[in-house]
């Protein structure tokens, strides 16, 4: 099948980006990652500079595959990350237009690239449990209904990919941190210090300059793992509670 692609392309954060146009041979059974790395290679071969993007597990575990294509992250398929999309869901003679994850909180690193560490300062802010080494109950031995322990890892099952930022007209990471604060506050483990948590990490995101939840839902629509937004409920609930009674 043949592709007509437009590409972001951006050589670093303080330079302007614009898109280019490509054509690319693809066969429908290739990843869109695989088909990227032909449109590279293809490149290389003209000593032209490849096209820089984030891969690593390619089983859509890392949540490094962050892509807008065609307006949608991660692609057009529900439920999928962009190294699990396919182009057999695309036509021969389709013009694909490829971006990168969209927000203030994301700068664009290169190309398709974006930073997204303030994931990663999030988390360091409450998103662990603190245990006396060697003297923490073993988990098993914690009696934990199933309806609870189900929605705890229906919460962990987010992959930090940041789709739902890049969805949120608001870019808003309600969804990444509720889903975060979920699945430690909900077991026992992580009930101790839940108060503190939820705290920290909703300041944190709000001085990493992400947007307010204004309830569009368009995060859970686009999330690979199809996280609900049950957990921003649950997260405005623990942080009203945490805040009335500190």
């Amino acid at each position: 099948m043949n592709l007509t692609l437009k590409v972001w392309r951006q050589n670093s954060i303080e330079s302007k980006g614009k898109l280019e146009t490509y054509t690319v041979e693809a066969n429908e059974h290739m990843s869109f990652l695989e088909m990227m790395d032909v449109l590279n290679q293809k490149l290389l071969e003209n000593k032209q500079d490849p096209i820089a993007f984030d891969h690593d597990c390619r089983e859509g575990i890392c949540g490094a595959c962050s892509m807008v294509i065609n307006g949608r992250p991660h692609g057009p398929q529900g439920g999928t990350t962009t190294c699990q999309l396919h182009m057999r869901h695309f036509k021969d003679g389709d013009t694909i237009v490829v971006e990168p994850f969209r927000a203030q909180s994301f700068p664009v690193v290169k190309d398709l690239v974006v930073d997204r560490s303030s994931f990663d300062r999030i988390m360091q802010a409450g998103g662990f449990i603190s245990v006396n080494t060697g003297q923490a109950i073993d988990g098993n031995a914690i009696p934990i209904e199933k309806e609870r322990a189900s929605r705890s890892f229906d919460a962990a099952a987010c992959i930090g990919c940041g789709a739902c930022v890049a969805a949120c007209p608001n870019g808003s990471a309600m969804l990444f941190v509720s889903s975060k604060v979920s699945h430690l506050g909900l077991l026992p483990q992580g009930e101790v210090e839940n108060d503190r948590r939820v705290v920290n990490m909703v300041h944190q995101m709000d001085q990493e300059g992400f947007g307010r939840c204004s309830n569009i839902a368009a995060c859970e629509a686009e999330c690979p793992k199809e996280i609900s937004i049950e957990n921003i409920a649950r997260m405005n609930r623990y942080y009203t509670a945490a805040v009335l009674t500190s």
